[in-house]
């Protein structure tokens, strides 16, 4: 009777075991239609007026991606919208030096105490030889990753860093809007 218990235990543990020493836990992000879409809604102090978030996150999106001068589209300070690209470099492979630079779209909307921040379009440019180093949708590669057909060894890597860096990136706006 209890070698039948420990060997029950046994087996109920066995998938754990085994996922945390291959550690390839699932990579979990935001989507909408089966895209990456990040949309998060936020509640400040009510006495923070729009123009003052307007303001932070102007100064905010200028301070947090390279080129601030080519990653603002558009910032119409009326409607309290800043739209513009953002973009991350993950490094999947070392020593080999295999990284990939990410970009999106970036739309920040204001309003007396609260703000929205939504990032879709993602698209990915591979660098390293052997492959084309054009941009391309990030949609198709992330469909297949969830689906267990990775591209790549280093499509783990590519999607937890780009998941790492956008929770960077959301935990950095609510520290800039929050000051």
């Amino acid at each position: 009777m209890m070698l039948k218990k420990m060997i029950a235990v046994a087996l109920i543990l066995l998938p754990c075991m085994a996922m945390a020493q291959n550690n390839n836990q699932p990579v979990m992000m935001q989507m909408r239609d089966g895209k990456i879409y990040f949309d998060n809604t936020y509640a400040l102090n009510a006495g923070l007026k729009k123009d003052e978030l307007f303001a932070r996150a102007l100064n905010w999106f200028k301070s947090s991606f390279p080129y601030p001068d080519k990653s603002i589209n558009a910032a119409d300070d009326q409607k309290g919208e800043i739209s513009g690209t953002g973009v991350f470099k993950i490094i999947t492979a070392n020593p080999e030096g295999h990284y990939y630079w990410i970009r999106f779209t970036v739309n920040i909307v204001v309003h007396n105490a609260t703000y929205e921040l939504k990032a879709f379009d993602f698209y990915e440019k591979p660098i390293e030889s052997g492959i084309s180093n054009e941009w391309s949708k990030i949609e198709y590669r992330w469909w297949d990753f969830r689906q267990g057909q990775p591209w790549s060894a280093e499509d783990q890597a590519l999607f937890k860093g780009l998941d790492g860096n956008m929770n960077d990136m959301l935990g950095s706006l609510e520290t800039g809007m929050s000051k």
